[in-house]
């Protein structure tokens, strides 16, 4: 019973601790500002001095907007009057447009074999070429069975016929290297095409 109880309460604690931290994330806003004195700037960005934060959010209310915390660690913080519903929005926007902007690049993987015949190497190459040109890197990668371990001379040429076949749209970014059964080589899409 008695572990039940310490169970519980350890939750609570938690829950708690992680209510905490994601309250901490926001910024100070209106009446949940608790310093004596705050340095404010106005709407248009012009210093209006160092004032207690009561009279800064009579400013603020009186304007209809917002008194908003943006550098708490500032001595004192710095508090600036603002709409703060479209401060989160445009911010919200911006992260947005971001994150429509990025490019993310995937490393995709071809295999080959150490005794890998024409017809396969030539579709293996047709297929990194179609990766390369949509913007993704190439890992090739051959892997040493048994006795194949013996001859790592054909698996470096089998890597450096691959990378010639595929200089045209491709560079070597880390060359053929033997990590214990696996030998790799890294490809990037060339720049300026």
């Amino acid at each position: 019973m008695r572990a039940e109880c310490v169970c519980s309460h350890f939750y609570f604690l938690l829950f708690f601790w992680r209510c905490l931290t994601i309250s901490n994330k926001e910024q100070q806003i209106n009446d949940e500002i608790r310093d004596k004195e705050v340095r404010v700037i106005g709407p248009d960005g012009s210093q209006l001095g160092i004032m207690s934060a009561s009279k800064a959010l009579e400013i603020a209310e009186s304007k209809n907007l917002d008194l908003v915390k943006i550098a708490p660690q500032a001595k004192p913080p710095v508090c600036k009057v603002m709409d703060y519903g479209k401060y989160r929005f445009e911010q919200a926007k911006r992260e947005k447009e971001a994150k429509k902007n990025q490019r993310v690049i995937d490393v995709k993987e071809i295999r080959l074999s150490l005794n890998i015949d024409t017809h396969d190497f030539n579709t293996k190459v047709k297929q990194a070429t179609k990766f390369i040109n949509s913007g993704n890197k190439v890992k090739v990668s051959i892997r040493f069975r048994g006795r194949e371990m013996g001859h790592p001379e054909i698996g470096h040429e089998n890597m450096g016929r691959f990378a010639q076949a595929m200089e045209e749209v491709a560079v070597v970014e880390k060359p053929a290297k033997l990590e214990g059964r696996n030998m790799l080589m890294f490809l990037a899409p060339k720049t300026g095409k």
